[in-house]
């Protein structure tokens, strides 16, 4: 089982003002012994207030290749070079822009790597 992974990242928070998307310091965190399918997301929000969302690995993995979504959840490429993280939360929706490249990248370290064949 791999170990523990954290990766601290650039993403975009996308809302509805006319401003472009500003671009925040992100945390991903694969803990696979506190929970082995999960990804925990987390980031500085309105304030000082730290968003953590939790969510499918698989989720990740899926949205990256089209639109999926899992409880408060949804996940889609938005275009070839980059992917969309929604988040639903009673009447509020917040969305995180992240470029595919990186999240592919955090998400091979978070699978154990094939032992080497000795010849």
């Amino acid at each position: 089982m791999p170990q523990a992974i954290k990766k601290n990242l650039r993403a975009r928070i996308v809302t509805d003002s006319a401003e472009d998307p500003r671009s925040i310091p992100v945390t991903l965190r694969y803990e696979p012994d506190a929970a082995p399918g999960d990804i925990r997301l987390s980031f500085r929000g309105s304030g000082e207030h730290v968003e953590d969302w939790v969510f499918g690995r698989d989720l990740l993995e899926r949205g990256m290749r089209g639109p999926v979504d899992s409880g408060d959840f949804r996940v889609w490429p938005c275009g070839r070079v980059q992917a969309m993280v929604e988040r639903h939360s009673g009447h509020t929706v917040a969305m995180v822009q992240f470029d595919i490249a990186a999240l592919v990248r955090f998400l091979r370290l978070t699978y154990p790597t094939p032992t080497p064949i000795l010849r």
